[in-house]
């Protein structure tokens, strides 16, 4: 079944959506971390695609860096219908991708990001219910209004992080 609505996430976005059949994508997830947030019992989701773990001053895109990017995607899915109790959280990406002389690099964005995620949502007191993180290789996420999220890792088979609505 084809979406109503289709949204790509890219690198530094954030995008929400309470449309029937709406389905929110990132592609390229390296050490990157895509956040959706969903309520299935409203059909609303929301995804951020977020790239750095802190800001360290102020920058025109707020799903730039987890520790704005995170506050700001739960306005956004509060906005449009929701409440904090009933959001569920998916992490996908954090990859390490790449290397120094064959050893993983001492800068692990990946695991910076996903560890400044996980911190920002324990606050929150948001669940993280589903995780596809780690890793050498880069990830897409999907997810939809009905609450479905799905990762898949490159040359992968897409793997269900959230069983939910699809289309």
């Amino acid at each position: 079944m084809t979406a109503v609505s289709e949204i790509a996430v890219r690198m530094g976005e954030i995008a929400v959506s309470a449309t029937p059949g709406g389905l929110l994508m990132s592609i390229g997830l390296g050490s990157c971390i895509g956040l959706a947030l969903v309520d299935q019992r409203r059909n609303i989701a929301g995804l951020a695609h977020i790239m750095l773990p802190e800001a360290l001053g102020p920058d025109g895109q707020p799903g730039k860096f987890a520790d704005v990017a995170v506050p700001a995607l739960i306005e956004r899915v509060v906005a449009l219908g929701t409440s904090r109790g009933t959001l569920k959280a998916v992490i996908v990406g954090g990859a390490q991708m790449f290397s120094l002389n064959g050893k993983a690099g001492t800068l692990e964005i990946g695991v910076r990001n996903e560890a400044a995620v996980r911190g920002m949502l324990a606050a929150e007191r948001i669940p993280i219910v589903g995780v596809a993180t780690r890793g050498s290789k880069g990830r897409t996420i999907k997810v939809w209004t009905g609450g479905a999220v799905v990762g898949k890792e490159a040359g992968g088979p897409e793997v269900e992080l959230l069983p939910g609505t699809r289309g």
